[in-house]
């Protein structure tokens, strides 16, 4: 069974998790014995999210026990995150033992400055792109949903971690378990405005 982690702070943008939340817990009910998914924060306990979402984390740094996954969410909080040693010194000690490392929006700023995407393609929100660039430590892709680099793979804004975590089901399951999550969630996405361009 993976142990997946749901790395949280204040300021957490909240699709970034809860969509993949949605797949990976889909997941352990669809396949018993895949995957056990929990939360963590610094400290544990209620994180606020951006939009105001109140959360209770299961875990702190501390208490979290071995990961096989972790994702970092992006969202506001990820400006003060970059410079919060215990959340790098964490995302250092758990990254060498766990399989894949993740990041939803500007959750690759997070993983960048614990030295995670040193040399590494990665991708954030559209609208952080230059700003990722201009680090000069990651090889940026731009208009993309994910990148995959094996060992930690990157995903672009808010919702594109949905599509992150179901190609996660399909490479460490195996494809046809993630159409069936893909199925349960009924995620077949189909906007009202499709021909929305991405300014810039």
């Amino acid at each position: 069974m993976k142990q997946i982690a749901i790395v949280l702070f204040d300021g957490a943008e909240e699709l970034d998790f809860v969509g993949p939340w949605e797949v990976f817990t889909m997941l352990s009910q669809a396949v018993e014995g895949s995957c056990n998914v929990f939360t963590v924060s610094e400290t544990g306990g209620q994180v606020t999210c951006a939009k105001k979402l109140r959360v209770l984390a299961d875990h702190s740094f501390e208490t979290c026990p071995p990961v096989d996954v972790f994702l970092v969410p992006g969202g506001m909080g990820t400006r003060r995150e970059v410079a919060n040693p215990a959340m790098l010194a964490f995302l250092q000690r758990i990254a060498p033992t766990a399989e894949v490392a993740t990041s939803v929006c500007t959750g690759s700023f997070v993983l960048e400055a614990a030295g995670l995407l040193t040399g590494k393609r990665a991708t954030t929100h559209w609208g952080s792109i230059d700003r990722l660039k201009a680090l000069g430590t990651v090889l940026v892709v731009e208009n993309t949903r994910f990148v995959d680099e094996g060992k930690v793979v990157t995903s672009s804004g808010v919702s594109a971690g949905i599509d992150m975590a179901l190609h996660l089901v399909g490479r460490l399951w195996d494809p046809p378990t993630a159409r069936r999550v893909q199925k349960y969630m009924e995620y077949f996405p189909d906007p009202p405005y499709g021909d929305v361009a991405i300014p810039g």
